[in-house]
């Protein structure tokens, strides 16, 4: 196992630099990463700060710093260090700037501003939060995108994950003995997408739930049988009304969640 030291160094909150890291180090093996977060840097003494810390930890830095001043201050102490340095968003700001005929502004965090679509996140967030789990089907008609499954199939944080994405997320657990309300079959505006995955990952993820809970590892919830039962009830109500089916067996969250987007984007 190789252990790798990642500075992440930026004058806004670093969310950027940490998705490009998680990225890039997801195509490598046997690598034990232990990540420092700098954040809003934008100082002189910061960047100094920062510099001591990384001297005592010395690895990979990446950065995203627009001051000038600072950033040529920051990439000195890097080079003096002896460290190598990286901002990975030079690339992509230089071909928009070419592309554009204009500079980029040197204004940092600007992608947080709070805008029309920040307030739209947050009020998704707040509309998926209160209709987990069938709570409150009677306001699903202003739902996005309705998520049904039966228990343990990932709608909860597929649901988040579409809400942090702007869209409004509801979602409902299939169960047999308890027939979903009638407002499942003839809501208009969201649209409805089924979340499936195999009896054998289901059962194990259920087992596992049991155990942190301490409760009976052993019951109908992991009986073979039953879950087989669940599975097709559920897969004959996505059939009989036509509704797209996510397969969740082997995707993450992330690929769900795109996946539903782009039925999103088709069907507008």
């Amino acid at each position: 196992m190789t252990r790798l030291h990642l500075h992440l160094v930026s004058d806004s909150t670093g969310e950027t630099l940490e998705t490009m890291a998680k990225a890039a180090l997801a195509q490598f093996d046997g690598v034990e990463v232990l990540k420092h977060f700098w954040p809003m840097a934008r100082s002189e003494g910061h960047i100094e700060r920062v510099l001591g810390e990384i001297a005592l930890s010395p690895g990979l830095v990446m950065y995203t710093l627009v001051n000038r001043d600072l950033r040529r201050k920051f990439e000195n102490g890097c080079h003096a260090l002896g460290l190598p340095a990286v901002a990975p968003l030079d690339a992509v700001s230089n071909a928009l700037s070419n592309l554009l005929g204009q500079a980029a502004s040197a204004r940092p965090g600007r992608q947080h501003v709070l805008d029309a679509a920040y307030f739209a996140r947050v009020d998704a967030i707040q509309f998926t939060i209160a209709h987990d789990d069938g709570i409150n089907w009677e306001n699903w008609e202003e739902a996005d995108i309705l998520l049904v499954g039966v228990s343990r199939t990932s709608k909860t944080p597929t649901s988040i994950y579409l809400a942090n994405r702007g869209f409004k997320t509801a979602n409902l657990p299939l169960v047999i003995e308890s027939p979903p309300p009638g407002v499942l079959f003839t809501v208009k505006n969201p649209l409805i997408v089924g979340l499936i995955t195999s009896a054998e990952r289901l059962i194990q993820i259920r087992r596992n739930r049991l155990l942190s809970l301490n409760q009976a590892p052993e019951t109908d919830y992991v009986d073979e049988q039953a879950v087989a039962r669940e599975i097709a009830f559920a897969r004959r109500i996505f059939a009989d009304n036509e509704w797209p089916v996510i397969d969740m067996t082997r995707r993450s969250i992330e690929e769900a969640a795109a996946a539903i987007i782009a039925l999103v984007g088709e069907r507008r």
